[in-house]
């Protein structure tokens, strides 16, 4: 019975296959998480993952990995993991590997030849592959066409299995459960800088079973919260302000083996205290909107169709010019991953995509209101990964 990862490397084959592509070639990233589980930072070493349009895959890795590659899903690790020590050349090695599988898979007659009329490989290397890499595998290969993983990997990973979902869910009842606490604090938030409390939340989201943070967290008070990305800083928090609160952890996939670390991603605006009336009518537009883009949501929908639901919305409200940014990104390995829920984006949604729906007003000197949810795309409509209360009120439960 194949794991998930074969699962996964087989897909990733088939769709090689359908692009007439000679093989995917990944470096330390969430491509490579995804089709081994092996998770790793880029380093200055040559760790390469070799996936051909037939027959098994090949590791490229210094020598140092060999222990903690010995769970990587090829059938004969022996022959599937190519080890090199720190005086050894590692192109001379990627080099034969390169030899080796593009050998193994040239027999398709389909593809057009060069002039020396031999078939020209295509590659797809790892979007974010470093340039040294890549050019290691232009000298190699020099009559190769390269493309981008992405044109085979997105397309599979961009559904989540309910391996993935689980972990999103998890995350997603973590963050539920610290905005809740935070939430409950009411008049003991007064006083307390930005950086105390993103501080706060964070050990709350360690406590709660999370990993670490998913992103910077974000605590943007008073006219702060008119910067989207704003960096928690020393101001500190006074009743009445505002309080853009952005946050997530990561947790663990539960895997048999390897590694899938899935995050978390709410926001919530709060005030300690009364809000000014402004505030209480862009909070319940900025509500209004998310809502008709989370209603919009269903299989053969666009991503723009959502984008726009949630747009109108602001914008017959009068404050159009005040969302400057999409109304949300997909969420899997990465925080920020496709789907892109944003203008003229016109990908039909599927059951399995998973992305953020987060409309905000920004004004700029005075506040900012964003609420955000996770959302999983069903046969039928929308699953919200987060459930806790919307609304701005602290000290009581909020109706959401």
């Amino acid at each position: 019975m194949q794991s998930l990862f074969e699962r996964r490397i087989a897909d990733c084959q088939r769709r090689l296959e359908r692009t007439d592509a000679s093989l995917l070639v990944c470096f330390p990233s969430p491509n490579l998480t995804y089709l081994t589980g092996f998770e790793e930072s880029p380093s200055e070493r040559h760790l390469l993952l070799f996936v051909p349009r037939a027959g098994d895959p090949i590791v490229v890795a210094p020598t140092m990995y060999d222990r903690q590659l010995a769970d990587v899903p090829i059938d004969d690790p022996s022959l599937g993991i190519r080890l090199w020590d720190d005086n050894d050349d590692p192109v001379a090695v990627i080099d034969g590997v390169l030899e080796k599988l593009l050998e193994q898979g040239s027999g398709d007659d389909s593809a057009a030849t060069d002039e020396t009329g031999d078939e020209p490989p295509t590659i797809f290397v790892d979007d974010r592959m470093w340039a040294t890499f890549t050019q290691d595998l232009r000298a190699c290969v020099p009559n190769a066409q390269f493309g981008l993983a992405s044109d085979v990997l997105e397309n599979i990973r961009i559904r989540k299995d309910e391996v993935e979902l689980e972990a999103l869910r998890r995350a997603g009842q973590i963050a539920d459960r610290v905005s809740l606490e935070i939430r409950s604090r009411g008049d003991d938030l007064l006083g307390t800088t930005e950086s105390e409390l993103a501080a706060e939340i964070e050990r709350l989201l360690a406590a709660e079973g999370g990993g670490k943070p998913a992103f910077e967290t974000i605590v943007a008070s008073g006219p702060n919260g008119a910067r989207p990305h704003h960096h928690s800083g020393d101001r500190t928090i006074e009743r009445g302000d505002p309080i853009v609160l952005d946050f997530g952890a990561f947790v663990d996939a539960d895997l048999e083996a390897g590694t899938g670390r899935y995050p978390g991603d709410q926001t919530r605006t709060i005030v300690v205290g009364e809000p000014s009336d402004e505030y209480e009518r862009v909070h319940e537009v900025v509500r209004e909107a998310q809502q008709a883009a989370v209603d919009a949501v269903e299989p053969g929908v666009t991503a723009d169709a959502i984008d726009r639901a949630a747009r109108t919305t602001i914008e017959a409200a009068g404050y159009g010019d005040a969302f400057v940014h999409r109304t949300g990104h997909g969420v899997g390995l990465e925080v920020h991953e496709p789907p892109y829920i944003v203008e003229g984006n016109d990908r039909e949604l599927e059951p399995g995509m998973v992305f953020s729906i987060e409309p905000g007003v920004y004004l700029e000197g005075e506040f900012g209101v964003r609420i955000e949810d996770l959302v999983v795309v069903t046969e039928d409509g929308a699953e919200r990964l987060n459930d806790s209360p919307r609304g701005w009120e602290t000290g009581v439960p909020s109706q959401s």
